[in-house]
């Protein structure tokens, strides 16, 4: 079995499904005693946040490399990112810290091949959502077509996961709001939804959504399971 890096803590709420996903993952595949082999650096998320919505992007990369340096050094084969917005430093990290990254756009990409999808609604952070290393990743390295909110319904869905979501918060409102966002793709012609940052899979599931689901978590997930055990 190979060991699994994972940069952590932004937000801990998904961190933990990262960990006991994993685990549920390994026991299930070799049975008995089984359990993931893990090197985890989970990071204090507050003065990265403020880093962020400061725009001061240097800082965050700073405090991701160094987190990510530590999982190598720990032993780690590979890399997991466990947030889709820090993805915007996939690249950056994999070269720098000298260490495969299992990217999360790829994952949830390979899987909407799978179940031929051609065009998907995509929510998330407004980092997740406005900037290209996403969206753009799964447009031009995957083929798909990928529609995003309107400018108010993005405002909503950043603030939901950043208020709400990272502290463990989950309002039947909020819901409700993020299906009539889905519902609204739906009507422009997404064929599914992908829930784009690690959080959301605690409010929405394929129950409340007028989209099948695509969970980043989960996904990127199954994704480091097939490469620890290959």
């Amino acid at each position: 079995m190979k060991t699994v890096g994972i940069l952590g803590g932004m937000s801990w709420e998904s961190t933990l499904l990262y960990y006991k996903w994993l685990n549920e993952g390994i026991s299930a595949r070799l049975g008995g005693l089984h359990s993931a082999r893990i090197v985890l650096h989970s990071l204090d998320f507050g003065p990265v946040e403020a880093a962020m919505a400061a725009g001061d992007w240097n800082t965050v990369e700073g405090a991701l490399l160094a987190g990510a340096r530590s999982v190598r050094d720990g032993g780690a084969d590979f890399l997991l990112i466990a947030t889709n917005t820090m993805h915007r430093f996939a690249d950056r990290i994999e070269q720098e810290a000298d260490i495969p990254v299992l990217h999360i756009a790829d994952a949830t990409a390979r899987h909407a091949q799978t179940l031929s999808l051609r065009t998907v609604g995509l929510l998330g952070t407004a980092y997740t959502m406005e900037q290209p290393f996403y969206k753009g990743r799964l447009e031009d390295q995957h083929n798909l077509t990928v529609l995003v909110p309107e400018q108010d319904q993005r405002r909503m869905v950043h603030e939901v996961i950043f208020s709400e979501l990272c502290h463990g918060i989950l309002k039947d409102t909020s819901r409700n709001a993020f299906t009539q966002v889905i519902a609204t793709m739906k009507a422009q012609g997404a064929q599914a939804v992908i829930l784009g940052c690690t959080e959301i899979c605690l409010l929405v599931d394929d129950s409340c959504s007028a989209l099948p689901t695509l969970d980043t978590t989960r996904l990127h997930v199954e994704a480091a399971l097939d490469a620890m055990l290959a």
